[in-house]
């Protein structure tokens, strides 16, 4: 049976950006990608974070980053991870009802990093490390990295969307949102080259302090 869940209005009749990103954001996002997906696929066979803990990290930041496509996506995904049509929606609206007191740190993270643009004070890293372990962190950090990845692209078609509808974004134009969505398949090469090099050296799968 399915089920129909309602996208908040602050999202879904969204007319302007609530954050607008640039081609350096997007560059820098797809950076972390390669490391981010691998760390993501892993936990699917291990669990060191159950997938519907990350479903509601993912959920938090789209609801920053008030983005209507990874809205409708990610209700789709939340559903198939079990969690509640009541549950989803509130995650989206950000009122925190659902909010587990075991998971209230990684949520306040989740939504700095988005706040932040992907790049999350130090004291808010080791606060997450501190209290869910260095491996649990990494799965957790790579979930919301993946979900902002989503946003960059997902707010400008979403943008373009509405332009095909007749309600263009304020503060938008066509070639800002055709431009990130090519130069999103653009960037992948040397981006994620980028990303295997980092990783490679040792370096964190992170923006530095």
């Amino acid at each position: 049976m399915s089920v129909s869940i309602k996208i908040p209005d602050s999202i879904a009749l969204r007319n302007s950006y609530k954050q607008k990103f640039t081609l350096r954001d997007l560059y820098r996002t797809w950076v972390f990608l390669p490391v981010a997906i691998a760390r993501f696929v892993a936990n699917k066979k291990q669990q060191k974070v159950s997938s519907q803990f990350l479903e509601r990290l993912q959920l938090a930041v789209t609801e920053v980053n008030a983005c209507p496509a990874c809205s409708y996506a990610h209700t789709y995904m939340a559903l198939k991870e079990g969690l509640s049509p009541e549950e989803i929606n509130s995650f989206l609206s950000g009122d925190g009802k659902w909010v587990r007191p075991e998971e209230a740190k990684a949520m306040m993270f989740a939504q700095h990093f988005a706040e932040q643009g992907g790049c999350p004070g130090k004291d808010a890293v080791v606060a997450l490390e501190e209290e869910y372990g260095l491996e649990a962190a990494d799965v957790m950090i790579s979930a919301v990295q993946l979900m902002l990845a989503g946003n960059i692209i997902g707010l400008p078609y979403s943008a373009f969307q509405a332009r095909l509808k007749g309600k263009p974004y304020k503060g938008s134009s066509i070639g800002y949102e055709i431009g990130m969505q090519l130069a999103a398949f653009a960037l992948i090469p040397p981006a994620f080259l980028h990303g295997i090099l980092r990783r490679l050296f040792g370096l964190p799968n992170r923006m530095a302090y």
